[in-house]
């Protein structure tokens, strides 16, 4: 099978998306591209999505580098990658160039450390739809675990010119 139809089919199998179809959902690349999998997508709904933390990624050098920690923020960025991806998603909005960028961050918690060789579990949801703006409520998890929890709200817009 090629890996477009590969992409295409687990696209569409119960909204899973492999690396591929992420790619072309999102703009972001190495460093900075936080989700790995898509294990599940509800158009308009939810998604669940996955970062596979490693030794390798480069913030783990300068983030408490004798006890390496995922930083908060990035946990933040990994959940709002996922809603970017369910936004463009149930908007059709892949390969038309648009954004999704942030606006505000509310209620962040930061429950429990994410070390390298965890698997995080990114749930998000739609909490509010209107024209351009969205608020999205996200939850992430090690093996069942809260580690963060936040609300936050994002517009889409075209790219600056």
């Amino acid at each position: 099978m090629s890996d477009e139809k590969t992409s295409e089919a687990g696209n569409a199998a119960g909204g899973a998306m492999d690396i591929q179809a992420i790619l072309k959902a999102l703009p972001h690349r190495y460093p900075l591209l936080l989700v790995d999998r898509v294990v599940s997508l509800e158009l308009g709904e939810k998604i669940h999505a996955v970062k596979a933390v490693s030794m390798n990624e480069q913030f783990f050098q300068g983030h408490f580098p004798a006890q390496p920690i995922m930083p908060g923020v990035l946990q933040v960025e990994a959940m709002a990658q996922a809603a970017a991806i369910l936004g463009i998603e149930t908007l059709e909005l892949a390969g038309t160039g648009k954004l999704v960028y942030f606006m505000g961050i509310d209620n962040a918690k930061f429950r429990a450390p994410v070390t390298p060789g965890c698997l995080l579990d990114m749930h998000v949801a739609f909490v509010q739809k209107r024209s351009r703006v969205y608020k999205f409520r996200g939850v992430a998890s090690v093996e069942g675990k809260t580690t963060c929890e936040v609300d936050f709200t994002a517009m889409i817009a075209d790219p600056p010119k």
